[in-house]
């Protein structure tokens, strides 16, 4: 039985621009949205979840973990891409130094970790994730959207590209093989 690597960015979040960005919770809206797709079929042979140990992605992996009567263990490597160096950015501000993050993958744009090095840590957190791992079903991964179009560009063998951000903003998922050999499914929205 192949098992399933289901990876999930936690959904809308609680911006204030006096917090770091890691200890942003998830919004109530955010919340709202993972308690509803915790009852997706999708998810019905979970044994495990992992997540970031952004707040967000805490909170996120808590609501599927408790339906679950499952303990989530939180990573270091799964955060997203550091851009502690920039903290709160406005939104248009925000878009314009992501752009450059992917098309710039090798260069540090604003003091950001470079794409090249966050897709490095993911891909090497997830490998050993799926090797130390020792239930028998699914694992959920709750992470964060740029990490996740980052992974989708290494499973199909593509240079980094924006062209594999997730739809809407957050809060989307999609599977591919825990060995992480196969290219993943398409988006879709929780």
């Amino acid at each position: 039985m192949t098992r399933n690597l289901i990876l999930l960015t936690h959904a809308q979040v609680r911006i204030d621009p006096e917090v770091p960005i890691t200890d942003w919770p998830l919004s109530d809206q955010g919340a709202a949205r993972h308690r509803t797709f915790d009852s997706h079929p999708a998810l019905n042979n979970v044994t495990a979840i992992y997540s970031s140990q952004e707040q967000k992605a805490r909170d996120g992996a808590a609501i599927h973990s408790a339906t679950r009567n499952l303990t989530p263990v939180a990573l270091h490597a799964l955060h997203e891409n550091d851009r502690t160096a920039t903290g709160y950015l406005p939104p248009a501000e925000f878009e314009t130094v992501a752009d450059a993050f992917f098309a710039k993958p090798d260069q540090s744009v604003r003091g950001w970790e470079t794409a090249r090095a966050a897709q490095a840590r993911f891909v090497a957190a997830l490998r050993s994730l799926a090797q130390m791992d020792r239930t028998l079903g699914d694992i959920l991964v709750v992470a964060h959207g740029a990490v996740a179009a980052l992974l989708r560009c290494q499973l199909f063998g593509i240079d980094i590209t924006r062209k594999e951000d997730q739809p809407a903003g957050g809060g989307c998922w999609f599977t591919t093989d825990l060995d992480l050999t196969r290219p993943p499914l398409a988006w879709s929205v929780i």
